[in-house]
């Protein structure tokens, strides 16, 4: 686990991320828009390209008041011209690992 990491999949899907060829991402980093108005910290996130990245436990789900605040902040991103690339655990084996590289991939390059 790197520092700044706050859990065991984001590790997983930022390795899945190097390992599939592509740079880095920022990790947990407070985000804000243009005005300076703080939009929240994603997961993994690409500034330059404006993309971020978020791991969605079921517990995001699961929990009512956590999923109103995850779509409120999703649409703060979205507003600020930012690209959300949601993943589950079912995205992190097999093909639709190798889908999510390349879908991220594809975001990165405009």
């Amino acid at each position: 686990m790197r520092v700044g990491v706050e859990s065991p999949k984001e590790t997983e899907l930022r390795l899945l991320l190097v390992r599939g060829g592509l740079p880095e991402p920022e990790i947990n980093t407070k985000t804000y828009d243009g005005a300076g108005r703080y939009l929240g910290k994603p997961d993994l996130r690409y500034p330059d390209e404006q993309v971020l990245i978020e791991y969605e436990g079921d517990e995001h789900r699961r929990d009512p008041g956590r999923w109103r605040r995850d779509i409120r902040r999703r649409e703060r991103f979205a507003d600020a011209g930012w690209r959300t690339i949601r993943v589950t655990a079912a995205d992190l084996r097999g093909a639709p690992a190798r889908e999510l590289v390349s879908r991220v991939r594809r975001s990165l390059s405009g």
